[in-house]
């Protein structure tokens, strides 16, 4: 019943933006007023899986140096939802992105971000 539900993934021309979203929902998650320390990850064809963006529970957000001054991750006053928002995408940012939670260890399914012309 623990799970990550993401969203905001799709195919976009270089340049444009996404928005993705992950949600937590059932045991740890049913917590509303809780705020844990949430990832997201990456990984294009031929790639290994990547850290992208996080956010601690006190909002210290960390990057990936490729995504620097173009992703934004942000969460909102509880612990759900939590957003990256991608702005400026170029083809390399091509992947399946996944949210994760490594203090439960629960991942979402992946939503593809595609970045082509």
């Amino acid at each position: 019943q623990v799970q990550l539900v993401e969203s905001g993934g799709g195919s976009v021309q270089p340049g444009g933006s996404l928005r993705l979203s992950c949600v937590g929902s059932g045991g740890i998650f049913s917590s509303i007023s809780s705020i844990y320390f949430m990832a997201w990850y990456r990984q294009a064809p031929g790639k290994q899986r990547e850290l992208v963006a996080s956010i601690t529970s006190s909002g210290t957000t960390n990057y990936e140096e490729s995504v620097k001054g173009r992703f934004t991750i942000s969460r909102e006053k509880a612990k759900n939802p939590v957003y990256l928002q991608m702005d400026g995408l170029k083809p390399k940012d091509t992947a399946v992105y996944y949210c994760h939670v490594p203090t439960v260890g629960v991942w979402g399914q992946g939503t593809l971000v595609t970045v082509s012309s």
